[in-house]
């Protein structure tokens, strides 16, 4: 089989993106293509080393994956979205506070600040993927921010909440990772944190060490907190979008960070 390079690659995404409203090209200096609406500029652009390592380890599948995503995000750049009657699919998502406040097109995000290692964003949920509202959006409804926080607050609310339990050395965990792209933003559901409070024998704690997860710990001895400060290093490592390795302990309807050091008890994050 020979092998794979970006030019090869570049006429494969060429071949699988006809679209006469597209335009291609190669961009020798970050080696990945730009694929974008003629008539707008908006688009995206995708990494061609990234691309072949998938390609040469799952072929054409990996892809027909990329194509799908390339055509889903484009055709949503090209559509007028509205919130109005669109209020079910409005969901606040968490990010870390280094997460850009405005688009590439300089639209600014609306976001409200949650603790010191999180901030929290509003996403219209577009089926396989979403859009972060700005504040564009916004004024064209004539809605302001709170009434934004308070529809996308209730329907975190209704989202399943079934977590997963583990044992670790006498410690309870408990994980959300449903994959529908809130793991995360349940965090905001205070009502469940207070449920799963008054059901903890010991201290409280939850991590959201990206997007689709969220951990919750039991913590009843000093083990529990290297397992925790581990097991949330590992997941932050791992996330597709990370959000923070510090985990929090929930006391007095309060989310504190939580500095863990090793075999000790943790040291509150004073503010």
């Amino acid at each position: 089989m020979a092998k794979m390079t970006s030019i090869k690659m570049k006429r494969l995404l060429e071949d699988e993106l006809k679209n006469p409203d597209y335009r291609v090209t190669y961009k020798r200096d970050d080696d990945a293509v730009r694929i974008e609406w003629k008539d707008s500029n908006e688009g995206m652009t995708v990494s061609l080393p990234n691309l072949i390592a998938k390609y040469n380890d799952r072929g054409k599948e990996a892809l027909d994956e990329i194509v799908e995503h390339v055509n889903e995000a484009l055709k949503i750049m090209n559509q007028t979205q509205h919130l109005k009657g669109m209020e079910k699919q409005i969901f606040p998502v968490l990010r870390s506070p280094s997460f850009p406040t405005e688009t590439k097109a300089k639209k600014k995000l609306i976001y409200k600040d949650h603790t010191a290692e999180t901030r929290v964003f509003y996403a219209l949920d577009l089926g396989k993927s979403y859009r972060l509202i700005d504040e564009d959006l916004l004024e064209e409804e004539g809605w302001s921010k709170e009434r934004l926080d308070e529809i996308a607050s209730f329907n975190i609310r209704s989202l399943s909440y079934q977590p997963k339990a583990d044992q670790v050395a006498g410690n309870d965990f408990y994980f959300l990772a449903t994959q529908d792209g809130y793991d995360a933003s349940r965090i905001l559901n205070e009502a469940f944190l207070e449920e799963m409070r008054a059901n903890a024998k010991g201290e409280l704690t939850v991590a959201v060490p990206h997007q689709d997860v969220l951990i919750l710990g039991d913590i009843q001895n000093k083990s529990g907190y290297d397992i925790l400060a581990q097991m949330t290093m590992k997941f932050f490592a791992d996330g597709r979008i990370p959000i923070t390795s510090l985990p929090f302990v929930y006391e007095n309807k309060k989310l504190e960070p939580v500095f863990i050091l090793a075999k000790n008890r943790p040291e509150k994050n004073e503010e």
